[in-house]
């Protein structure tokens, strides 16, 4: 079933990463971690769906994504990044698979991390603290990095920040140990010994063949 959001804000959260602020229809719902399908309230655009995963509380009074515009692709991202207040969108029902089962450890790269965001926050919001949770979050660089400043104030995430293309050492935060590294082989293997994390969940873009 289609419904009509109308876009209340938008601001930038990395160079090429912008989180989306909408009115939530009245009964919609969703779980953390769950999707849905996406088009451009526009002429020539409204068939042109891609999935993007709420990253929004699921008891918020709005609802919200946040989204990678790739502009090379001359696509329904780009447009998405050019938005401004009032403009309006169309979403389909929510779908998905991806959920919270507990403490564990969360695999992700780049726009990757966004069913993790509403399901890591929904958790910090229920209980307090994510111990026994950890974000394997890799990216090409520093800068590429979503919502970083949120990621490491979360208390109790153990947070590995890994970069494929740049070597900036080592960070410490106050509430989490933030490691920041060149990526290596090695990397996953390092962290698939620790008994402690029996679970993983792992996500890239959903449907990321169609991004853009």
């Amino acid at each position: 079933m289609p419904h009509d959001l109308t876009l209340r804000a938008i601001r930038p959260v990395t160079h090429n990463v912008n989180e989306l602020t909408f009115d939530r229809p009245e009964g919609y719902d969703f779980t953390p971690g769950q999707a849905t399908d996406l088009a451009l309230d526009r002429d020539d655009w409204r068939d042109e769906k891609r999935p993007f995963t709420f990253t929004s509380l699921p008891g918020a009074e709005h609802l919200q994504f946040t989204i990678k515009s790739y502009p090379s692709h001359n696509g329904v991202t780009e447009q998405i990044g050019q938005m401004q207040a009032g403009d309006g969108v169309i979403i389909e029902d929510p779908w998905g698979a991806i959920e919270d089962r507990g403490p564990g450890t969360f695999i992700a790269g780049g726009a990757g991390l966004t069913p993790f965001l509403s399901i890591l926050r929904a958790r910090q919001a229920e209980h307090g603290t994510l111990d026994g949770y950890r974000l394997i979050f890799s990216n090409s660089e520093e800068k590429d990095i979503i919502l970083r400043e949120e990621l490491e104030r979360m208390p109790g995430l153990a947070l590995d920040l890994v970069l494929s293309d740049e070597d900036v050492g080592a960070r410490t935060t106050a509430r989490s140990t933030a490691n920041t590294s060149k990526a290596r082989a090695s990397t996953l293997a390092e962290h698939s010994t620790c008994a402690a994390r029996p679970r993983w969940k792992r996500a890239s873009p959903p449907r990321c063949r169609r991004s853009g």
